[in-house]
């Protein structure tokens, strides 16, 4: 178990290094490092002091040990330099065993400042390795820091869902367990300790030191980055792999594993996909070039005979409708053995994505006893679905966990699973044949549930028999006239979810039925998905309905506002429905009239609404001040004014257009600039050849700043880089003298009033305006003492940290009234 002091050093750490290495995944790279350097050197002096020699740092590698890097006589830069020069070299130690050599591979030190370097290598010397399994938890709760801030792209698996899962598949002592995608090794590390837990006796674990040696060479990880690869060496060494097998290797594109196959394979496969595809090899029994379909067919092709299989997958397996989508849905029910899917809460991968994910589990014994698919859905999986991931009671895993036992146990026997006592909560079986019957095999398990939003303590009635849905008439553009005394406003679809979308007017007769005044409850029954789709309340003036709008007209028995809270569930269920891409929604009014609601007491319902409402007022205040936020400072006229290219190094990218190509290296420009990070969605590939020559003259690193020069000009973002990639028309600024300027401190001052009055009065252009190198480069900065500016961005981040906490608030009450809308209506 993780104990205070070793917790405490590892935030020290990360805390000195994030002034230099502001991205998590960086931070633990350089702490990884230096983790595995201290601790060769522990051994080397462990080895001595029994009578033994050194075995790492010896011969020309004498120079860089530990005790030699503390050497009180050696000055700040050539400490720098030793250090950053020993961790690039020791790939090169003979030496050391290939898993050494392996975690140095590409190593290099990101920052060059004496005191920061000092200080951490100080916080590392503060560890010592006289426990294994104390290293273990300490880097587990290392790796966890990647998993709660994320990276660019790639998606850390909550440890809770790694054990979730774990249990479910229940790897046993003599199974060989594989994941293909193995990132940091958390499904290996909790299978093994899953089969270590299942092997106790008496507290201790009762396994011989052959079994223990057989169990971890049982252990395969793949992974395309060696960043991962280096990661996951470390984690399993920590844990007690002598020998851990992970490769670095390109599961979807090379063969030469193709042949090797496992009990167990569990994985989070990665979701993107490159431009212009995976270009497989041809052994897949599913052709197809998205990177999240071959990975499931790889998984589900590579199990042994009885092999079991736990997958994270996004939701386009679930339900898109692509030709390979169907068909690998296909041959995992027919053939590849799946009998449940699992469906996740969108905010499982919070803070970092909100995608959507399921669990698909794949069990031939299982799967070939019955004919039916178990559908089970998670709504609460312990922690808070906000941007902060905090623990909470509410936790369907327990009982998912529970009712997938069931299912298998009943399965294996050769009984008929019974789930009544399951049922309307949180899982319901399908019938194969249903799922297959329209040939997209969609795994959506809402999808085969009937029309009830709710069951429970009041009784349910269907729209039908408590209100009157009236369409709005299809007014023809001949008979629209000017605004006058005498016209009305049709209300169309776009009227109703955007307050500046103009009108249009009408003057002549019309049926007293579409007249609409303030308060009205519409029904837009044709719309856009998440948007004009659905339930609205009107909140302006009297106008006439148009075409495609229900206007609702309601039993006394309803609270107008509750009504609207039904309905908006309504809609969530059809929209859950739908195929993946799908813009447009439409309902017909016999469909809508079917679904049935809750009708608990009018006092009830009141209450409830006074209630959300009550929140919503607590929502909006805390979003006014998220959404007002600007950082800013005072700036001392004594501090002086220096052209930010006497401060900094500015360049620009290429200027030439290099030949774009479906795959190669991000060619990064204005347009992947959003917000406060880089977007590669919808970037351009250039060839090496291209890619080297632009990074010739302007190769970005960690650190720098990145500032649209065309177009949207401004938005400078500090760069984590996470992957290699060039630059055409952006700024890009370098930071000569880390005693000079504060990148943090620059990228202020690029977002401040103060340059956009520069940008207004130097930017040329028409519709497409743009800014010079030579005018970015003289742009005067208020250059305080380093000191100073660290002071500012010091207080900016905690003025960053107060926002936060509105964020979690508007998170918080957002969360509250989705709870009570579920305890009523039972979204």
């Amino acid at each position: 178990m993780l104990d205070a002091d070793t917790k405490r050093r590892i935030d020290t750490a990360r805390d000195i290094l994030v002034g230099k290495l502001p991205d998590p995944k960086s931070q633990v790279e350089q702490i990884t490092i230096a983790l595995i350097y201290k601790f060769m050197d522990d051994m080397d002096k462990q080895s001595e002091e029994l009578g033994g020699v050194a075995s790492f740092f010896t011969g020309d590698f004498a120079k860089y040990s530990w005790t030699k890097i503390f050497d009180p006589r050696l000055g700040g830069h050539e400490l720098v330099a030793l250090y950053g020069e020993a961790i690039q070299q020791m790939n090169y130690n003979k030496e050391l065993p290939d898993l050494f050599r392996d975690i140095f591979k590409n190593a290099y030190l990101p920052y060059r400042d004496p005191e920061t370097l000092k200080s951490f290598l100080k916080t590392i010397n503060e560890f010592e390795y006289d426990h294994s399994e104390k290293l273990g938890d300490a880097f587990e709760y290392l790796l966890s820091v990647m998993g709660s801030q994320g990276d660019a792209g790639q998606f850390r698996t909550p440890r809770h869902i790694i054990d979730f899962i774990v249990k479910v598949v229940d790897p046993s002592k003599t199974e060989t367990v594989l994941d293909p995608a193995t990132g940091t090794a958390g499904f290996l590390i909790s299978s093994y300790k899953h089969i270590l837990e299942k092997n106790k006796k008496e507290g201790r674990v009762n396994l011989t030191p052959d079994e223990m040696k057989r169990l971890t060479s049982n252990f395969s990880g793949y992974d395309i980055s060696p960043d991962m690869v280096r990661l996951s060496l470390v984690n399993l060494y920590l844990h007690g792999f002598s020998k851990p097998k992970i490769f670095e290797y390109d599961t979807l594109t090379s063969d030469e594993k193709w042949d090797e196959t496992f009990d167990v394979i569990l994985a989070n496969p990665p979701f993107m996909t490159p431009k212009g595809g995976i270009k497989p090899h041809n052994r897949f029994q599913v052709k197809a070039n998205r990177a999240e379909v071959l990975f499931v067919d790889y998984i589900a092709e590579h199990l042994n005979v009885n092999g079991r299989a736990g997958i994270v997958v996004p939701e386009g397996i679930i339900f898109q409708s692509g030709s390979a989508y169907k068909k690998l849905r296909k041959e995992l029910i027919e053939s590849y053995g799946l009998y449940g899917v699992v469906s996740l809460p969108s905010g499982v991968f919070n803070p970092y994505s909100g995608v959507k994910t399921s669990i698909l589990l794949l069990d031939k014994r299982v799967a070939n006893q019955n004919k039916e698919i178990l559908f089970v859905k998670i709504e609460k999986d312990g922690y808070s679905l906000g941007a902060q991931r905090r623990a909470v009671k509410e936790n369907d895993l327990p009982l998912a966990l529970e009712i997938i036992k069931e299912f298998q146990s009943k399965s294996l026997l050769g009984e008929k699973p019974e789930l009544e006592q399951f049922e309307r909560t949180i899982a319901h079986i399908v019938p194969k044949e249903q799922v297959a019957e329209n040939g997209d095999y969609n795994l959506s398990g809402d999808r085969y549930k009937e029309n009830v939003v709710y069951d429970g303590k009041w009784d349910l009635v269907e729209l039908g028999e408590v209100c009157e849905f009236i369409n709005g008439r299809a007014f023809k553009s001949s008979e629209w006239v000017l605004e006058g005394e005498s016209s009305l406003p049709i209300i169309r679809i776009q009227n109703l979810n955007n307050q500046n979308a103009k009108f249009n007017y009408y003057n002549g007769e019309y049926n007293k039925d579409i007249e609409i005044k303030k308060g009205d409850l519409l029904f837009s029954w044709s719309g856009s998905k998440g948007t004009s789709f659905g339930p609205h309340l009107w909140n302006r003036e009297k106008g006439l309905l148009n075409q495609h709008i229900f206007k609702v007209n309601h039993s006394d028995k309803y609270n107008r506002y509750f009504l609207y809270l039904a309905l908006k569930v309504i809609v969530k269920k059809v929209e859950e429905n739908l195929h993946g891409g799908v813009g447009i929604v439409h309902i017909t009014k016999t469909k809508l009239k079917q679904f049935k609601i809750p009708l608990p007491p009018i006092e009830i319902q009141e209450q409830v609404v006074t209630e959300i409402q009550n929140y919503q007022k607590i929502i909006d205040g805390a979003k006014q001040v998220v959404d007002n936020y600007k950082p800013s400072f005072k700036v001392d006229p004594e501090w002086g004014m220096v052209e930010l290219g006497e401060a900094c190094d500015v360049r620009d990218g290429t200027h030439d257009s290099p030949k774009y190509q479906d795959t190669g290296y991000p060619l990064i420009t204005s347009k992947n600039v959003k917000g406060n990070q880089l977007d590669f969605s919808n970037v351009n590939y250039i060839s090496k050849e291209d890619f080297d020559a632009i990074n010739k003259r302007s190769l970005v690193e960690d650190g720098d700043i990145i500032m649209p020069m065309i177009g949207t000009i401004g938005n400078p973002i500090v760069v984590k880089k996470e992957q290699d990639f060039a630059i055409k028309n952006v700024a890009l600024i370098k930071f000569k003298d880390n005693t000079v300027a504060n990148n943090y401190y620059i990228k202020n001052i690029l977002s401040s009033p103060l340059f956009e009055k520069y940008i207004e009065k130097v930017s040329r252009g028409g519709t497409q305006k743009f800014i010079s190198l030579k005018n970015i480069r003289n742009f005067k900065v208020p250059l305080p003492a380093i000191e100073i500016q660290n002071e500012i961005v010091g207080m900016i981040h905690k003025e960053r940290e107060l926002i936060s906490s509105s964020e979690e608030l508007l998170t918080m009450f957002e969360t509250k009234i989705k709870d009570k809308i579920s305890e009523v209506l039972g979204a």
